[in-house]
């Protein structure tokens, strides 16, 4: 059983002007925080108990995400989302007392608010085609350079800042006088206060990563108004009490608080890796795979822009130093076009059959821009392999075995050049999310990467939101502590290298590298050397304290 460390005076949860949760809590027993954990195709409510040597999640409640298309746009239903966290609450309720209530969410998609507060319109969904033109207009007119120089961000078309300026032209632009990201504006519903998560402000594009604060210089650049983005909370912080008409619908007690947890469901994922040693490498691997290290300070280089690498804010400072890779939406699209046709073959037999398949008979880039919108997926991987020399795939089960192996590959190509950018070798990948539950996709970036991989837990964002809480609450210690309490009670896998990786280095071979000026061309394709790993470890400890 752990032992929970006191608070000192240096914990970052005790530093000044910082407010304590209060929560009815037997001293030394455990309590049940409620985890609303929407995804880009489900959202649910996930109850977890949690005191020493005990973390146990319970899904209460589940229901679809369904973007609607309207004529303007894809958008997102963010109504019936508020409708089934409501009715997830109520589930959760009817289980037993709720300590507090947290949110986490995908990142980069907004609402815009009047000076009333009501919502101007559905949210846009971040696949909508109106981002690719505003993004290219932005990076014309103010240069990447220097908007990564600030913000550190991976430059995506649908980042907020891209997907801000292509509704200028809007005139829901006029009316409009605060930007809410999507776990702010549903805690906002809840609660009726405003305010800004840092780990999903950080992925905005408008905030800066060196200071940890929004740029109001990059704000200023862009023509936005530095009114229209709330004042920062940090994951623990309280963010107000059920509203009494929410309380009333879903029976939980008038006062419970919400709390502020890592909205960025990458980051609460990141919290809840079940490392126990350092040197680790992360992927969250769902509908995205993000793949990366922690880090203590960003990565602003030139090679680090050039390589499109990320620096996301984590828990406590950290910085999630990642590459955001097309991951299992590459294969829920294929199965969505099998099923428009009338092939629905079942996920267990299209692994089986995977497995099965020649190795290495197609390999693909999951980062081409073709495979970011919805549609018919086997036809586009197609006209991919037309282009690069490649026939295609033998069946279904071909076109699984062509994606889990291009993305294995891709998971080897960001994590190999995050080592060289970063001047950190990992040692172990910790694999959570969805796709951990994949045996063939954990093995097959076993065997590319030619490192040892930890699977699980599938709930990791969950259950670092409900971690998150249960700190603020006083339950739990730091990361280390909360990391070693789900390596303790969740189901675990394990994979190492096997087989020859020189046919992984064939196939990559086949894929046109993606490198940084500077950086040598062969990290593409294998891991530094001692030679790397000594300069790297001394450009570290000049940038990185």
């Amino acid at each position: 059983m752990p032992v929970w460390p006191r608070r000192s005076c240096d914990d970052p949860r005790r530093r000044p002007g910082r407010k304590e949760v209060a929560v009815s809590v037997t001293s030394g027993s455990g309590a049940v925080f409620a985890a609303v954990d929407l995804g880009a195709t489900s959202g649910r409510v996930i109850t977890g108990r949690v005191g020493p040597g005990e973390l146990v999640p319970t899904e209460a409640h589940r229901f679809p995400n369904t973007p609607v298309r309207l004529p303007d746009g894809l958008r997102w239903d963010v109504l019936a989302l508020y409708q089934g966290m409501l009715d997830g609450l109520r589930a959760a309720a009817r289980t037993g007392p709720v300590a507090s209530v947290g949110i986490d969410t995908w990142a980069v998609d907004y609402g815009l608010l009047d000076a009333d507060g009501a919502l101007l319109g559905p949210p846009f969904h971040y696949r909508d085609g109106r981002n690719s033109e505003a993004a290219r207009r932005v990076l014309a007119e103010y240069g990447g350079r220097e908007l990564y120089a600030v913000s550190g961000l991976q430059q995506l078309p649908f980042n907020t800042v891209f997907q801000l300026a292509a509704h200028r032209t809007s005139a829901q632009w006029e009316a409009a006088r605060t930007v809410l990201l999507i776990p702010d504006l549903l805690t906002h519903w809840l609660t009726g206060s405003v305010g800004a998560e840092i780990t999903n402000a950080s992925t905005t594009g408008l905030f800066d990563a060196s200071a940890g604060t929004w740029s109001d210089a990059l704000i200023g650049r862009l023509g936005l108004d530095r009114s229209w983005f709330p004042p920062l909370r940090e994951p623990g912080d309280p963010a107000g009490t059920l509203l009494p008409h929410v309380a009333e619908y879903t029976g939980l007690p008038a006062g419970t608080p919400v709390t502020t947890v890592a909205s960025h469901d990458t980051a609460s994922a990141v919290a809840a890796v079940p490392a126990t040693e350092p040197g680790f490498a992360y992927l969250s691997c769902g509908t995205w795979s993000l793949a990366g290290l922690e880090l203590t300070a960003p990565v602003l280089t030139e090679e680090s822009r050039a390589a499109n690498f990320t620096n996301e804010r984590g828990v406590d400072g950290t910085i999630r130093y990642l590459r955001n890779v097309m991951g299992l939406w590459l294969l829920e699209e294929c199965r969505r076009t099998w099923d428009r046709q009338g092939v629905s073959p079942g996920l267990d037999r299209l692994l089986a059959e995977a497995g099965r398949a020649r190795p290495f008979a197609a390999v693909i880039d999951p980062d081409d821009e073709a495979f970011l919108a919805p549609g018919d997926m086997p036809a586009r991987i197609d006209a991919h392999l037309a282009r690069t020399g490649q026939a295609p795939p033998d069946g279904p089960g071909g076109y699984v075995r062509c994606v889990l192996e291009s993305l294995a590959l891709a998971h080897r190509r960001a994590l190999r050049l995050a080592a060289a950018l970063a001047g950190r070798e990992p040692v172990r990948i910790h694999l959570v999310g969805g796709g951990s539950r994949n045996a063939l996709l954990c093995q097959w970036t076993s065997d590319a990467t030619g490192l040892p991989v930890t699977a699980g837990p599938a709930e990791a964002t969950a259950l670092g939101n409900i971690l998150l809480q249960a700190r603020a609450h006083g339950l739990v210690g730091g990361l280390d502590d909360m990391r070693r309490l789900v390596a303790q009670t969740q189901e675990l896998r394990h994979y190492t290298p096997r087989g020859d990786q020189r046919e992984w280095d064939r196939a990559a071979a086949r894929l046109e590298p993606v490198r940084a000026p500077g950086v040598p061309p062969s990290t593409a394709v294998r891991a530094p050397t001692g030679a790397d790993r000594t300069r790297y470890g001394r450009r570290r400890k000049e940038t990185h304290g």
